[in-house]
Parts: structure tokens; sequence; C-alpha cells
């Protein structure tokens, strides 16, 4: 972004009457959210469309975004869902053969307010030392409006994310070559990518509503099901994990990543925890158990699994980093999860083998779990 074009004051104020002052990018106006860091030099278009951030002001940790623009092929849904984009500086002539808009473009196409020229490691900082905290991003005069903004940055929550970000009616999707495996995938907010690997493995997928039940499951008769990645705190959704208690009675195998790992372990009797900043980044060291071998993983994540019972499920994968559960193997059931991006986009592929393993599981049917 050239340094000669500093043309709107912006401000970020946070919960706690901290302000930091840029300029403006994206549209003006105000937002509040959750205000979060992620950590990737690149993926910036797949945050932005990743509806796990649904409700949050993202933090660009990497203090150069955009330099490769955005595109119509990088999208992991229909739309940004973030409520506002904070980075360091972005780039006005991006240069990539794909590229379709800058940065900015995009940001205004989707109704998206932005700060750039912001201290972000000093934010960043703020954020590792007290936690995630809500803030808002404004355009207006932040000193004359101080206290009555503060007050709605105080008040706000997340509510019913899941349900704002899912699709309304199921939708259909087949390989060419039309195998027999049939994946009914949960969408709580699932990334475009999912699907894109569940198509490579051969599978015909149907994409489910959130609110769906076992009956609407058992009207498709897959031979699996995918709980998907999504927004929020696991346990608000209360009818969900009614729901997946009857898939899990159901019997058919299932794999659940993100939201869906955290969704099926509070089904099965364990607990969850907000995390002080969360895992947010392509490249968090995961350790897979049964393998003993360490993987680079991609993650976006405030919550995680805190416990599960010993007679239900062992832990599989392990973060290098903290120790924090990144995956369960159940004992009784045919499932397993994970906590981090198996589909990755943005970040590594190294743990694309789970698809992998899933299909195997679907092939067995009902013949034991891992």
């Amino acid at each position: 972004m050239s340094y000669f074009k500093r043309d709107k004051r912006a401000y970020i104020l946070l919960s706690d009457g901290t302000v930091f002052e840029g300029y403006n990018f994206g549209c003006e106006g105000t937002t509040i959210g959750e205000i979060v860091f992620t950590t990737g030099m690149t993926g910036y278009q797949e945050v932005l469309t990743d509806p796990s951030y649904y409700g949050q002001i993202v933090l660009q940790t990497y203090p150069l975004i955009g330099n490769y623009g955005v595109n119509n092929d990088d999208m992991e849904s229909e739309k940004s869902w973030v409520n506002g984009y904070i980075v360091k500086e972005w780039c006005e002539e991006p240069s990539n053969f794909r590229t379709t808009a800058t940065i900015n473009d995009f940001l205004v196409k989707q109704g998206k307010i932005g700060i750039w020229d912001i201290d972000t490691r000093a934010l960043t900082r703020k954020i590792r030392e007290f936690g995630t905290m809500n803030g808002a991003i404004t355009t207006e005069d932040v000193y004359e409006k101080k206290e009555e903004l503060l007050e709605q940055i105080r008040s706000y929550k997340v509510v019913n994310p899941v349900q704002v970000v899912t699709q309304k009616k199921k939708g259909w999707f087949y390989t060419r070559e039309n195998r027999a495996n049939h994946v009914a995938l949960m969408d709580y907010g699932y990334k475009h990518n999912i699907l894109r690997m569940l198509l490579q493995q051969g599978c015909n997928v149907t994409v489910m509503p959130a609110s769906s039940t076992v009956d609407d499951i058992r009207r498709l008769n897959p031979d699996g099901i995918m709980l998907s990645n999504g927004p929020g705190n696991p346990e608000d959704n209360v009818e969900i994990i009614k729901n997946i208690q009857d898939f899990i009675a159901y019997g058919k195998p299932i794999f659940g990543i993100c939201l869906g790992h955290q969704l099926l372990a509070l089904a099965m009797g364990g607990t969850t925890r907000k995390m002080k900043y969360g895992h947010r980044g392509l490249n968090q060291p995961v350790k897979d158990l049964s393998k003993d071998r360490v993987f680079i993983t991609s993650q976006n994540h405030g919550y995680a699994v805190e416990s599960i019972p010993e007679d239900v499920g062992t832990i599989s994968h392990v973060n290098m980093n903290d120790g924090s559960c990144e995956g369960i193997a159940y004992k009784n059931i045919p499932a397993f999860t994970v906590q981090f991006h198996p589909e990755a986009s943005a970040g590594p592929n190294d743990t694309g083998y789970l698809f992998e393993r899933f299909s195997d599981l679907m092939e067995r049917g009902q013949q034991g779990c891992l």
C-alpha cells in the first residue's frame, strides 16, 4: 500500500478502553466483534471466507497482506463472514496470474470494514497476555463516542452462529466415479475444501443443514457422517448435540473436524473449555500418537476439548505447543475426530490421510472402530 494514501482515519477500541489509531480500508462505518489473531503468512482469502470466523474481527500478524490479490477459486464459502479486518499493511497492486481484485476491492464488495497501519505486534501481544477480547473498528471519532461504544462492545455476544452460517436446504454433490460411499456432511459452517477432499476420495456427498435430525439422515441412508467445522461455543448447540447422540445410535461411521470434534465429545459425555486466545494459523505442530509422528497443521479455533471419559475414547492427537487435545479415537463406536483442519486450505496437507482413514472406515461399515 502506498504510504501516501492515508486518506481516512480509523480506530480500534478494545473492551478495556485501549485505542489504536490507523487508517481505513474496505468500507467505512463501525463494527463490533471478538478480536482474534491468525498467524498465517498466506491464506487471507480463505480466512475471510471461513464461516468459523463469524462474529469475529480478524487480526493478521503477518505484516503484508494482499500481495497476490483475491480470486474466484480460493473462496471457502460463498461470502465473507468476518465482522472486521486488521492488517499492518495491504498491497494496492497485487501480482498473481489468478488475481481478479485487490483485498480492498474484496472488502468493499463484501461490505466489510478494515483498518491498516496500526501496531499489529502490540495488539497481538495484548491479546496473548490478556486473552481474546471484544473490540470495535470505527471510522467515526472514537474519542467523542468512546463511552457509548464501550457499552456496546462489552455487551457484544455472538448469538446462534451455527444457525446463521449453515445452509437452509440440503445440497447434492457427486463424483464422476460415482462410488458407493455416500457421506452426509453436516453443515455447521463447513469449508468448501472439506467437500473437495471428500469428492477426491470418490465419495458422493449430501450437505445437510445443521438442524437435520437422525430421521433426515436415515432417509439418505449414507455410508458415513461428517461433522464439520463452524463458529461459536460448542456448548451452546444443545439441540445439535442431541441430534449427534441420535447419529451415534444410528451406527454409521463418523468423522468430526474442529467444531464437529468438540460437539461429538460433548455428545459422548466430554467437556470443553474456552482457550485464552485459541489456535489460529497454518503452522501448529500436532503429534499423531498412533503413528508417533508430528505433523504441521492448519487451525482455527477458540475452544478445545477438556476431557473425555476413559471408557468412551482416547486422545489420539496432541498439540506440541501446549499439550491440548487435538484428536479423539472412540472405543465403542466407529468414530474419530480432530481439532485441526486436515483439509487445510490454506495450510499444509500433511494430515490429508485422515480422509482416507474415513473412507476405509466407511468401507468396513459397522465392523468396529479405530
